[in-house]
């Protein structure tokens, strides 16, 4: 039981490759490792309130998958919205667009249906399932880290579990927080869920295209992410059309460092 938000453990990792979607390559997983070494006995010794201690330990392990992304040159993103926001639209378009600069952790609670999704759109994915688990971690990254081991120069996406509560909680080691809102929400969600969007660098006002047909107030949903967090830049994007899309890519390319030398 994940002692801060209430959820459950036992996330398992799969590869993704076209033959056997559900079992292939599984690797089991708790919150209690991770793809590089944490001090043995860093914790002894101390009492700590239960909640300081699972993100203090979480926050460690983003920090070292943070420094094994910068010593390879990669960009990662925390991708994140509520369920049905169009993360994955908009990483399939993404990939498809982008080329082979791509490399993808997905995170769902159960299936591999968004991997394959991904996979076909042309970038390279591992699925992370994390049962009843409503966000991901930082040992969750790890382990999909050193079963990906995205190339110098990439574009790492993490795509989170749909929730706009607890993925804000959890550093991943990325380097960009990136929140998706949806026209199809309603205009209120930054004011309903200030902690998420004050976390973004980058806010992605998704299925622009169905603006004539929804009632959505742009206007104040602009004000209320500026009042919440007026450091956060918004896009306005449709993932289905491509509208504005160039915009989000500059904003990626910016951001992508060049690949660094990795011992032989």
């Amino acid at each position: 039981m994940c002692a801060t938000c209430g959820c459950s453990v036992g996330a398992v990792v799969r590869v993704v490759d076209g033959q056997d979607d559900q079992n292939h390559n599984d690797h089991n997983h708790d919150h209690d490792h991770g793809h590089l070494h944490v001090p043995v006995g860093a914790e002894s010794g101390r009492t700590v309130i239960l909640e300081q201690k699972v993100l203090a330990k979480n926050d460690r392990l983003a920090a070292l998958n943070r420094e094994w992304l910068a010593e390879r040159g990669v960009l990662a993103i925390n991708l994140m919205s509520s369920p049905g926001a169009g993360k994955t639209t908009l990483l399939e378009r993404t990939a498809r667009e982008l080329g082979g600069r791509l490399t993808v952790i997905e995170g769902d609670q159960e299936t591999t249906l968004d991997a394959s999704r991904i996979k076909a759109a042309g970038a390279a994915v591992v699925q992370i399932n994390t049962g009843a688990g409503c966000h991901l971690d930082a040992a969750m990254v790890a382990d999909g880290l050193r079963v990906l081991d995205p190339p110098g120069g990439s574009i790492l996406f993490i795509e989170n579990v749909g929730n706009l509560v607890c993925p804000a909680l959890f550093d991943l080691g990325e380097a960009a927080k990136v929140v998706i809102s949806s026209v199809t929400e309603g205009a209120d969600k930054p004011a309903k869920y200030p902690n998420m969007f004050r976390q973004a660098d980058l806010v992605l006002l998704n299925k622009t295209d169905l603006l004539p047909y929804v009632d959505f107030d742009v206007r104040a949903h602009s004000a209320d992410l500026r009042r919440v967090s007026p450091a956060s830049l918004m896009l306005q994007v449709s993932a289905a059309t491509g509208e504005g899309l160039s915009a989000w890519y500059d904003w990626l390319w910016r951001r992508t460092p060049p690949p660094a030398d990795r011992e032989s």
